[in-house]
């Protein structure tokens, strides 16, 4: 019986080492494949970031409204960089989940506001006041600062986990809100260009059709996947690497028949939509 135990002893001990030792190595492998995903993310929307802020397009006053588009698009991008360079730079989810929680919301929230106007100046060149944009600025930190008190004044468990619950239903539906706003505009210009039969029209209505219902699928989603477990973080980020290459080749293309889109919208007179 002794001998039984002395060998037991080991192998039980070696056991406990292997396991240990798997342990380790699946959470480094799932911490290494988030960092090169954050990595790959973050190089593509800095390189699209700088170029929709720099790139320059044709020195002519048609091209204004497409260039203050593509420049919010640019900001909008930036943020997100920085968002994605803390986590990448200081393990922010792995150290302070609160935190890396309180800076998402925040984050997508005001990425919903410049991502939904950008689209919309597009297509609506009177969408953009300052009045509007001092509105959602003031939405934004109000949010922000909500969520921040959420996260330092109630105690950890049910009630914090219950406020945060609320703070991403508000995101959504601010999401949501911002989604039929620009939906609403899109149709409006889907029936204001069934007349035109031209082949750049149908490309424009394309463009908008695939990319205004992923941009609002995507955005409204990323406000639910802050909350996904570690392992599947990795696969949230690579998600957003073919969103931002298409929107980079949307603008690129866009840009080739804008003129002629353009010169449609400046013959009608805007209707105004309600909300936003």
């Amino acid at each position: 019986m002794s001998l039984n135990k002395e060998y037991a002893s080991p192998v039980k001990n070696q056991n406990s080492f292997l396991v240990l030792l798997m342990t380790v190595k699946l959470e480094t492998m799932d911490c290494t494949i988030y960092e090169c995903s954050l990595g790959v993310a973050l190089v593509l929307m800095l390189f699209f970031a700088v170029y929709f802020l720099t790139a320059k397009t044709p020195d002519r006053p048609i091209f204004a409204n497409y260039v203050r588009s593509r420049r919010i698009m640019g900001v909008a991008l930036l943020v997100l960089s920085v968002n994605y360079a803390v986590h990448l730079f200081f393990g922010l989810r792995f150290s302070r989940p609160g935190a890396a929680i309180l800076m998402n919301l925040s984050t997508y929230f005001l990425s919903y506001w410049l991502f939904s106007s950008a689209l919309t100046a597009l297509l609506d060149r009177f969408y953009l006041t300052r009045q509007r944009f001092l509105r959602h600025v003031i939405y934004w930190l109000a949010f922000t600062a909500i969520s921040g008190s959420i996260l330092r004044l109630v105690p950890k468990g049910a009630w914090q986990y219950a406020g945060l619950f609320l703070m991403a239903s508000w995101l959504l539906a601010y999401g949501v809100w911002l989604a039929r706003r620009l939906i609403q505009t899109y149709r409006r210009a889907v029936s204001l260009f069934d007349d035109t039969h031209s082949e750049h029209i149908a490309a424009y209505i394309r463009w908008m059709s695939i990319f205004t219902w992923w941009a609002v699928v995507y955005g409204i989603s990323c406000g639910l996947l802050t909350f996904l477990p570690e392992r599947y973080v990795f696969l949230w980020v690579l998600s957003s690497v073919p969103f931002y290459i298409y929107l980079y080749c949307s603008y690129m293309n866009y840009l080739l028949f804008y003129e002629r889109v353009e010169s449609i919208l400046e013959q009608e007179t805007p209707e105004i939509i309600g909300g936003g």
